[in-house]
């Protein structure tokens, strides 16, 4: 299995030192950030494979920051999963109108992690 560059972003520490974790764990590289200003500049210094995002944050939203992740050419090839408590249809459709690239719920079985992380590792083998 290649080892996967990744950014969690979510303005919650407990979720991001739990990702973290358990993600390097399995063998990947990653950082985190819990502010939305924060992590655009990371994602364009670190330029992760793929990038975890919550949408309720402060500041700005996943959705604002997925679309502004997506509309600079540093960043716009990222594959973007959002994390996020919300469930509705609108939220999923939000979501990808956004540039998101795929949608997790919390709570999500970490497992389900590492294979999300193997389909776009897959995927990004493929392009």
């Amino acid at each position: 299995m290649k080892t996967a560059k990744i950014l969690v972003i979510d303005d919650e520490p407990e979720i991001t030192e739990i990702l973290e974790a358990f993600l390097s764990n399995a063998g990947h590289k990653v950082v985190s950030q819990n502010a939305a200003a924060q992590g655009l500049e990371m994602a364009k210094e670190y330029q992760p494979d793929m990038i975890f995002l919550d949408i309720m944050m402060p500041e700005m939203d996943g959705y604002e920051m997925c679309e502004a992740l997506k509309a600079d050419p540093k960043t716009e090839d990222i594959p973007v999963i959002f994390l996020t408590g919300k469930d509705t249809a609108d939220d999923q459709g939000k979501s990808f109108k956004s540039g998101g690239d795929m949608y997790l719920k919390k709570p999500f079985v970490c497992e389900r992690l590492l294979e999300i992380v193997n389909i776009v590792l897959l995927s990004l083998s493929r392009v």
